[in-house]
C-alpha cells in the first residue's frame, strides 16, 4: 500500500513530481522486486547523480504495479483536490489525473486505487469514467452535521478565551454561518 495527502499548507505535497516518488518508495520500502526496480533507477542515473526525468519515474512506477507476484497494491490519493491546478502547463492536477487514467488503463487485477477529493469539475471530468465505484460524501446530511458538531465544539471549547465572552446568538451565528459555507471542508 502507498497513501499520498495532498496537503494545501504543504507546497512539497501538492505536485506531481512530490507524488510519484513518494508512491516509489513506499512500494520499494521492503527488500525484494519493487526494491530492486527502484534501485535499477538509482543505478541507473549515476547512482542519485542525476535526477530521472518523469517518463523514467513513470516506467519505474509501471513496473513496480506489474511485479507477477500476485500480491494486491492499494494507491491511495487523499484530497486531490488540494493539488495545484493553477500553475504548469500542464497543471499538476492535470498530470496527476493522466497518471491515474494511465494506471486505470493498464487493467491490473491487482491494483486498486482510491482517490479522495471534492467534486471539482475536472477532477469528475476525468475520473467519473473511470471508476467502477463512487461514493460522494459531499451532500450528506451527515457530514454536514459532523462539520456542525466540530464548529459547535470549537465555538464553546474553554481553549478560546474571547469565544467565552460572546453572546449566545453570536456564538449560534458562527456555527450555521461556517457549517452552511464549509462546502465539504
Amino acid at each position: 500500500m502507498a497513501y499520498f495527502y495532498f496537503d494545501f499548507r504543504d507546497i512539497t505535497k501538492q505536485h506531481w513530481q512530490d507524488l510519484v516518488p513518494s508512491l516509489l518508495t513506499q512500494l520499494s520500502s521492503r527488500a525484494g522486486p519493487h526494491f530492486d526496480i527502484l534501485s535499477r533507477l538509482y543505478s541507473d542515473h549515476d547512482d542519485g547523480a542525476r535526477q530521472p526525468n518523469d517518463g523514467a519515474l513513470t516506467q519505474c512506477l509501471i513496473e513496480m504495479l506489474t511485479v507477477p507476484d500476485g500480491h494486491p497494491i492499494y494507491l491511495i490519493m487523499d484530497a486531490l483536490d488540494e493539488c495545484s491546478n493553477v500553475s504548469g502547463i500542464p497543471t499538476s492536477r492535470k498530470r496527476i489525473l493522466e497518471l491515474v487514467k494511465e494506471l486505470v488503463d493498464l487493467h491490473l487485477p491487482n491494483l486498486h486505487i482510491c482517490v479522495t477529493s471534492r467534486p471539482e469539475v475536472d477532477i469528475r471530468d476525468v475520473l467519473e469514467p473511470l471508476t467502477s465505484r463512487r461514493v460522494s460524501l459531499h451532500d450528506q446530511s451527515g457530514q454536514r452535521k459532523d462539520i456542525e458538531d466540530y464548529v459547535r465544539s470549537v465555538v464553546y471549547s474553554d481553549s478560546e478565551p474571547i469565544m467565552r465572552r460572546w453572546r449566545e446568538e453570536d456564538k449560534e451565528l458562527v456555527i450555521e454561518t461556517l457549517s452552511r459555507q464549509a462546502d465539504g471542508m
